[in-house]
């Protein structure tokens, strides 16, 4: 009887093991993948106004409440672990990941350009700078990365951001998808939650030659109503839901955001939003992995 009953068990936990197995082949097959034909539409006032079925008639929709900006201090020397120095070795290192890893991903050559530009070892911890042009992520400190150069390539990309276009970013975590949005325009705005990132990626984006970029210290979830619309928004961490303020924010002329969404801890998808008018279409793309999405 007992050699039965642990013999059933076996079953089931073989079961269960090849069921995770084939769940995560799945999602790692699917980053491969080209774009997956997947669309939502729903109106904006879906985002806008989620409350708006319990809305008294005739009463408007409450103004945004606006927040004042909040900038965070930069460290001191002793506290800020960055390399600000380039070099031909880096240069040649940088170069060689855009041409095996980035150009084969990506085709707009101003997201080309940009990735040959922006010296990422810059903005990664001193400790990592000989993994700084790996193709993959990389810790920045408090539970963050840099993400993987080829993904901000695609990211960028997907964007389809043009010169003069207003672009904002939630996560600005190292500084680094911050840089390279603003070699393609001089409308970048940028969010981090986290005061020490944000701190830090001030000093590396003004000691590089990108002071205009513009940085709040805050809760990226609500976005930054203050310099709305945005032709484009990119986010680099995972909630698990859309966040209604930021799809308000998207310009009505065809505004596009790029999201991944997701539980924390796994696998996400990342999706294409695209607002035109009063009517908003979701593309799902392909699987990603982000860290969380961090609300205060």
């Amino acid at each position: 009887m007992k050699n039965r009953r642990r013999e059933r068990l076996g079953w089931v936990v073989g079961l269960v093991v090849l069921t995770v197995i084939v769940a995560l082949v799945r999602a790692c097959g699917q980053r491969g993948r080209g774009p997956v034909e997947e669309w939502v539409e729903t109106p904006v006032q879906t985002f806008v106004t989620p409350s708006l079925v319990t809305q008294a008639p005739g009463v408007p929709t409450p103004t945004p409440t606006f927040r004042p900006t909040e900038q965070a201090a930069t460290p001191a020397d002793e506290d800020f672990d960055r390399s600000l120095t380039d070099s031909e070795e880096m240069r040649a290192r940088r170069d060689a990941l855009v041409r095996r890893q980035v150009m084969p991903m990506v085709s707009d050559e101003r997201v080309i350009a940009a990735m040959q530009a922006v010296p990422r070892h810059c903005f990664v911890p001193t400790s990592y700078l000989d993994q700084a042009y790996n193709d993959h992520p990389l810790p920045i400190g408090y539970g963050q990365t840099i993400s993987q150069p080829s993904l901000v390539a695609m990211m960028t990309e997907m964007l389809d951001l043009q010169a003069g276009e207003r672009v904002l970013e939630i996560g600005t975590g190292s500084g680094y998808q911050a840089a390279i949005l603003r070699e393609i325009t001089d409308q970048v705005y940028t969010i981090e939650i986290i005061p020490q990132l944000a701190g830090t990626a001030r000093r590396i984006l003004d000691t590089l030659g990108y002071g205009d970029i513009h940085t709040l210290r805050g809760d990226g979830y609500y976005g930054w109503w203050e310099y709305a619309p945005f032709d484009a928004i990119i986010v680099t961490a995972a909630p698990d839901h859309v966040p209604a303020p930021l799809v308000a924010q998207l310009s009505p002329n065809g505004g596009r955001m790029v999201i991944p969404v997701g539980p924390p801890g796994g696998y996400q998808s990342l999706w294409l939003i695209e607002r035109h008018g009063e009517d908003v279409t979701m593309q799902r793309l392909f699987s990603v992995m982000f860290v969380p999405f961090t609300r205060e």
